[in-house]
């Protein structure tokens, strides 16, 4: 009997590392073959995510352009996901998270009648300005979706209460638990000294051998890159960043600048001849394990952070005033502090100063799987496929 095709379409580094997993699952299917289709949404950082897994897209749209608009890109997803599902005839398509290249996906799909499934479906803030476009992207998906992939039974209810039928929803958990554990396994099973790893990064010599290679010191791992805090939310996250590096002589900063210029600019300009902290560009996923592992905690605006940090006992710092994600912020594995200088420092002090809290919530269970969502989503499609 011959497998049926289902296309798993990404064009971010996130969208990557969380179908890779989905992928691995659906390629040991004796009854499914996994098509992946990459976008190039985010050109550099996706071949690296894909490089990470040892994955090669079997089609690669290539759609990235240099100062590419949203309704640009937009269009050029859906025309050209259209045009590799009219060639590929899959029996369906998986598409993961919120950015642009879900959103034209799932019109694609639409138009040409091949059923989606949407990996990380139903989470929401219920404010279209933050995340911003990323919360229409995803609340255009679902409706769309025949399989919607709820991570959590709070993201379930989401769905629920905007009138998805209920065979459409199915719980699985988060697949970036699934990714972040085999990455781990992976680095486990080759360690590497930290001067190799701070080497390729760009981390400063004199940074590694202070803050990587010595057990007794603590670093914080900052990164940032979210369109609503454009501006004046990144001038006061360098702000709290350079007041922490001033209120605590012997503390890290490790900050990987996002390669939007509007994240590079003030990041540079506000911090780059800060002695304290090491700015340093994008790093592989890998190595941003390898970081996140070695880290006392995390001040970021990423969702995936917020979802894979707890597996490693790092508590997080979001830099957002909401977020879909809120299972974290419940459970205590998260903490919302904005972009206020004020509130990142004032939490950050409770990390630094207080041993006790600092414990506890490091040993909290993560909220958002046990590492087998990716399973889930294969003997779902198998149910419905075969």
């Amino acid at each position: 009997m011959s497998r049926k095709k289902i296309a798993l379409v990404a064009g971010t580094r996130p969208e990557v590392i969380k179908l890779a997993p989905v992928f691995f699952a659906l390629r040991e299917s004796a009854t499914l073959e996994p098509v992946l289709l990459s976008s190039g949404q985010h050109r550099q950082m996706i071949d690296q995510a894909f490089a990470v897994f040892g994955l090669k897209p079997d089609l690669d749209l290539n759609l990235m352009q240099p100062g590419q608009t949203l309704p640009d890109l937009t269009a050029r997803v859906v025309t050209n996901v259209a045009a590799a599902l009219r060639e590929l005839q899959p029996a369906a398509i998986l598409a993961q998270g919120d950015t642009t290249t879900v959103l034209g996906a799932a019109l694609a799909a639409f138009y040409e009648r091949v059923p989606l499934g949407h990996v990380e479906a139903g989470l929401r803030t219920y404010d279209f300005e933050a995340p911003w476009p990323e919360e229409m992207n995803r609340r255009l998906a679902d409706p769309i979706a025949r399989w919607c992939f709820a991570p959590t039974a709070w993201s379930a209810a989401n769905l629920r209460a905007e009138h998805i039928p209920e065979e459409r929803i199915h719980v699985t958990g988060n697949t970036v638990v699934d990714a972040l554990l085999w990455v781990r396994e992976k680095l486990r099973r080759s360690p590497q000294a930290p001067a190799e790893t701070a080497a390729r990064c760009g981390i400063p010599a004199e940074f590694a051998r202070r803050y990587l290679e010595n057990d007794h010191s603590r670093f914080v791992l900052i990164t940032g890159h979210r369109r609503e805090s454009f501006g004046r939310g990144f001038e006061n996250i360098c702000q709290a960043v350079a007041e922490l590096a001033q209120r605590y002589p012997d503390l890290g900063l490790l900050y990987p600048v996002h390669l939007n210029p509007n994240v590079q600019e003030p990041v540079r300009r506000l911090l780059g001849a800060n002695p304290r902290v090491a700015l340093i560009p994008p790093v592989d996923y890998e190595d941003f394990i390898r970081l996140m592992d070695r880290c006392h905690f995390v001040l970021s605006d990423s969702g995936g952070v917020q979802e894979e940090a707890p597996s490693l006992g790092k508590p997080v710092l979001v830099m957002r005033e909401t977020t879909e994600r809120p299972e974290g912020v419940e459970a205590g594995t998260c903490r919302l502090v904005g972009t206020d200088p004020a509130r990142i420092v004032g939490e950050a002090a409770v990390l630094l100063e207080n041993s006790a809290e600092f414990a506890l919530r490091s040993r909290l269970q993560n909220p958002y799987g046990d590492g087998t969502a990716s399973l889930r989503i294969r003997n779902i499609l198998e149910k419905f496929l075969v």
